[in-house]
């Protein structure tokens, strides 16, 4: 099969990393990629939102499969794109429709699912420029702190938590009024706080059959002890020790099932991740939120403990078998550490010269932000770098992570070293 990945950063380093595995591939393709995939595939520099020049390179390489990494294209519209085209409605592309994106691509869509279809989440209203007062009076109803989310995409910033009401009555006016997150907080949502352990449960679907793909948590925050500014995500951890048989289930049986009935009920046309967002609420399941792809840097730790063909899955999904292959995970456990560009998640410099990685042999480096000019490697983003260890617990996994980290080298070079000391055992 020819493999078209849409993306640049780290998940996508991983989805080629695993995909280059397959026996079924016959050629790698990377739009645009990084310089990590270019050592496994061949980038291609065209734009994930270029549809037009991605459909001609589809057509004009014999593409057998597109997997869209980020979520912007999907929500755009890429599936439907595909299928409203005689060339390309035959292509297999592993993501959802422009309305099944909306789980994403609109948190008041997501939540009026949730509530329809009786899955457990958080007590929300929505308001609009026009129901400014009313959503002030709202949030002078509700408990501190009050959580504020931006309806559309933010990349990954446009959520407020506030203790002060005065203060969330007057970030809901900025959001509204003064746009602070662009055209995303047109409309907001207010929810409920709720208090407990985050992680994420991953969904592969052919929009009849699903499998559960391994658990992880991720790092937000900039600073060690979960502290500072939020960010993409410095680093993560799978399987999450407390997320157990008897909770997985409780997330099949609460989440995951009436989803997919959702989806169908609505006649909404889903194949491919259904990445769940989840708080830990005294052991009971709720969701925070949908994605509908997969997670950064959390794939860099699912992907290698994944001991199926990932890629014969992504046919199955695409063809609606997914229910004649079996999932075969390892038992291992993976952490990563992503390394960033001094002043990350603000301003930061680009093209620092990346040295080092060739000492990294005991851990797999899935490259983010990078470019290269043969034979040097360059920092690229605020991402740069996503270093995953495997061993038989978090704290053998990180000890090889946070060596890797070590040794790779460029100027402001950031890393937290405490992913998953809050899930260690004493």
């Amino acid at each position: 099969m020819n493999i078209l990945i849409l993306g640049s950063g780290g998940r996508e380093h991983a989805f080629a990393w695993k995909i280059s595995q397959s026996p079924l591939c016959k050629k790698l393709f990377v739009a645009p990629g990084n310089a990590g995939t270019a050592e496994i595939a061949e980038n291609v520099d065209i734009s994930v939102m270029d549809f037009a020049k991605i459909a001609h390179f589809v057509i004009d390489n014999q593409i057998d499969l597109v997997l869209v990494g980020p979520e912007d294209p999907l929500v755009r519209g890429i599936r439907d794109f595909f299928a409203g085209s005689s060339h390309l409605k035959n292509v297999k592309l592993i993501g959802p429709d422009k309305i099944g994106a909306q789980l994403e691509g609109s948190k008041d869509f997501a939540k009026a699912f949730m509530s329809k279809y009786e899955i457990p989440t958080a007590a929300y209203a929505t308001f609009t420029q026009h129901t400014l007062s009313e959503g002030k009076e709202y949030l002078s109803t509700q408990k501190p702190p009050f959580v504020l989310k931006a309806d559309g995409l933010a990349g990954g910033k446009g959520v407020v938590i506030s203790s002060d009401l005065e203060e969330a009555q007057n970030t809901l006016e900025e959001m509204l009024l003064n746009q602070k997150f662009g055209e995303a907080s047109k409309r907001v949502v207010v929810e409920e706080y709720l208090s407990g352990i985050e992680l994420s449960v991953f969904v592969l679907t052919d929009g009849q059959n699903y499998k559960i793909l391994p658990s992880a948590k991720d790092y937000k925050r900039i600073g060690e002890g979960d502290t500072g500014l939020n960010t993409g995500g410095m680093g993560a951890i799978s399987p999450v020790p407390f997320a157990d048989e008897n909770f997985i289930k409780k997330v099949e049986e609460k989440i995951i099932k009436p989803t997919i009935e959702g989806l169908q009920n609505e006649q909404i046309f889903y194949t491919g991740f259904i990445f769940v967002g989840i708080m830990n609420v005294g052991g009971e399941p709720y969701v925070i939120e949908y994605n509908v792809r997969m997670g950064d840097p959390e794939t860099q730790v699912v992907l290698p403990r994944l001991d199926s063909d990932f890629l014969e899955l992504l046919k199955a999904v695409a063809e609606g078998t997914l229910s004649e292959l079996s999932l075969e995970i390892n038992p291992l456990t993976a952490t990563t550490v992503v390394l960033v560009s001094g002043g990350y998640p603000e301003s930061y410099e680009k093209g620092k010269t990346i040295s080092g990685l060739a000492e990294v042999t005991d851990v797999i480096s899935f490259h983010a932000g990078t470019s290269q000019n043969p034979p040097h490697i360059f920092t690229n983003g605020g991402r740069v770098l996503a270093l995953t260890g495997l061993g038989n617990n978090i704290k053998d996994a990180l000890h090889k992570s946070n060596q890797a980290a070590e040794l790779v080298k460029f100027d402001g070079k950031y890393h937290r070293r405490d992913i998953g000391f809050d899930l260690m055992e004493e």
